[in-house]
């Protein structure tokens, strides 16, 4: 059976410039639609890059009551001005009772995007996945050296003078891991309810845990459970069993579990202290310690 009906967001307070005047959507019936069709999305994985964003998508997909987009529209933060009608075309089909979602981490770390998000839908519910800020980083940089190889050092990137220096706040690795300043915006727009925060570190070891707490935060019922994972120790992450479709087991791409580069003590040491504030608040903000001490 599905899930309990969720409705898509029908209200809207404000729509971008060139999206024009929407007509309002399907008229409701009293029983169920079984005539899928494209709808705005109920939940939004609105972050963090590099935090495990494609693996929690990954596995919410094997829910039969989930439908998600599986590339990155990026339309809140780079692609509004092309209006909500398109983004609405950019969904999946789904039927009535099942919930669409999609992902894009930027999303997050965006000034404009809360306030974009909630002239679509109030009652959207938000998905935050976080890691430890300088593990982040480091797995950021990894990818970006990977991409662009020759790229200066992560020490002389993460410190205006050398681990000498002071902290570059403003480097985009670093930046993304102030996790708290990014959450305030979001909280002038949406209660704290509507708002479920993954723990990175656990959703590697306990995927399973992880995912109970999510689909209970959807609405769903606890279909994907422990029997869906087994823990790859070459990768030291962990992949799915039997993914949608496919009888052979699946682990995500090359991408995801490579080694880090090696940065110095002595930074981590640094950046340590400079996050300590920051992760303190944002405990408090999110209502539960992550233990990145």
């Amino acid at each position: 059976m599905l899930s309990a009906v969720l409705r898509a967001p029908t209200e809207y307070l404000s729509t971008p410039p060139s999206a024009g005047t929407l007509q309002s959507q399907e008229a409701e019936t009293s029983g169920k639609d079984w005539t899928a069709s494209r709808r705005f999305p109920h939940a939004l994985i609105i972050g963090v890059k590099k935090g495990g964003t494609r693996a929690l998508l990954e596995f919410l997909r094997l829910h039969p009551d989930v439908r998600a987009l599986g590339s990155e529209p990026h339309f809140f933060d780079r692609h509004y001005a092309r209006g909500l009608s398109w983004y609405r075309s950019m969904m999946p089909k789904a039927l009535d009772g099942q919930i669409v979602m999609e992902k894009t981490p930027r999303y997050f770390v965006t000034p404009e995007t809360p306030a974009r998000v909630r002239a679509m839908s109030q009652d959207i519910k938000l998905i935050v996945v976080v890691r430890d800020p300088i593990t982040r980083a480091i797995s950021d940089y990894t990818q970006i050296v990977s991409k662009t190889p020759g790229v200066p050092s992560f020490e002389s990137l993460a410190f205006k003078n050398g681990t000498a220096g002071s902290v570059d706040a403003l480097w985009s690795p670093l930046h993304i891991g102030l996790y708290a300043r990014h959450l305030e915006r979001w909280l002038a727009h949406f209660p704290p309810a509507q708002i479920h925060f993954v723990h990175g570190e656990r959703l590697v070891h306990d995927p399973a845990g992880e995912m109970g707490r999510v689909q209970d935060f959807l609405g769903l019922q606890r279909i994907v459970t422990d029997k869906h994972f087994y823990f790859n120790k070459t990768k030291g992450f962990p992949c799915l069993k039997k993914p949608e479709g496919s009888s052979k087991p699946h682990c995500l791409g090359k991408t995801k579990g490579r080694l880090h580069v090696r940065v110095q003590p002595e930074a981590v040491r640094k950046l340590r202290e400079f996050y300590y504030p920051h992760n303190l608040r944002f405990y408090q903000m999110a209502g539960m310690d992550f233990g990145w001490q």
